[in-house]
């Protein structure tokens, strides 16, 4: 796993985009386009007011873009915050090899930016215990979200040597968290999970309340752990993050290892953002901080 964001494999434009919708979807071809944002694995783009196009740029979120396009339609239906689900599909051509989405627009900010209001602790915890269903069989399988922690020992220390020789984050109290997750019984659920759960791909209105949770492609059925992780990542107060946990009740054990997976979160975003990407480095301290300020109080 690379310290920093990825580098784009293909390279993707406006002028890609275009060419694709008018190859499979003739009738938005002509909409406004404009670019939106690139993340590690896809670039995005604002169709007209209300699509969005997601294309990879890496060849390891093809297959991300199939599970979502295979099973978000069909895991929206009830959450009580929207998400996603395609509304158009695209398929490889011979100008561009991977699939790709046109997507639904939903307005607001990134939670990094707007954090949402404490009433959004309960909506949170119903959004997850509503997710969080078991899965069938052939769900789709994840290397690195929703398996046991143990297989992420090893790079996550090597991230977290990195981070602790650039900052004062990885404190006692964080170093007890995830030793504690390690020394917990590690689970074995297989129920539906986001498995990225942090708050660039949670959107608020500009009333603080939850707008959209995007960004499924890591989709996966495993330890859920990995999703109650998210409450650090949103909530800024230690009150709203207690009312997720009332709300949600995991037992100790899932919230050992919940707060480990926090730990792994911040860790990654900081180790990667301070290479490339200061708003990950952000993200990723204040999930720190908010660890350790619940366990301090």
């Amino acid at each position: 796993m690379p310290a920093g964001r990825p580098e784009a494999e293909v390279e993707v434009d406006e002028t890609l985009v275009r060419r694709l919708l008018s190859a499979e979807h003739p009738d938005l071809a002509d909409l406004p386009l404009a670019h939106l944002d690139s993340g590690w694995d896809n670039v995005l783009f604002r169709l007209g007011d209300a699509f969005v196009v997601r294309v990879p740029r890496r060849k390891i979120a093809a297959d991300l873009m199939r599970n979502e396009q295979r099973w978000l339609p069909e895991l929206v239906r009830g959450l009580p915050i929207p998400a996603p689900a395609p509304i158009r599909v695209g398929t490889p051509t011979h100008f561009y090899p991977w699939p790709w989405s046109v997507l639904p627009w939903f307005d607001g900010h990134c939670a990094d930016e707007l954090a949402p209001s404490e009433d959004q602790a309960a909506r949170f915890a119903d959004f997850l215990l509503a997710l969080h269903q078991e899965a069938p069989d052939d769900a789709p399988a994840n290397p690195v979200r929703g398996v046991r922690l143990s297989v992420r020992v090893e790079n996550t220390l090597e991230r977290m040597i990195r981070v602790r020789e650039k900052t004062d984050l990885i404190t006692p109290a964080i170093e007890s968290i995830w030793k504690q997750a390690l020394d917990t019984d590690p689970g074995s659920g297989h129920r539906w999970l986001h498995g990225d759960l942090h708050a660039q791909n949670v959107l608020v209105d500009d009333s603080g309340q939850f707008s959209a949770v995007i960004d499924w492609g890591d989709l996966t059925a495993g330890d859920v752990a990995t999703d109650l992780a998210g409450t650090w990542a949103l909530f800024e107060s230690a009150t709203a993050r207690q009312a997720v946990l009332d709300c949600y009740q995991p037992t100790e054990e899932l919230l050992a290892r919940a707060k480990g997976w926090a730990v792994l979160f911040g860790v990654v975003l900081v180790d990667s953002g301070l290479i490339n990407s200061p708003r990950h480095a952000r993200a990723g301290e204040r999930i720190l901080l908010r660890l350790r300020d619940d366990t301090n109080g």
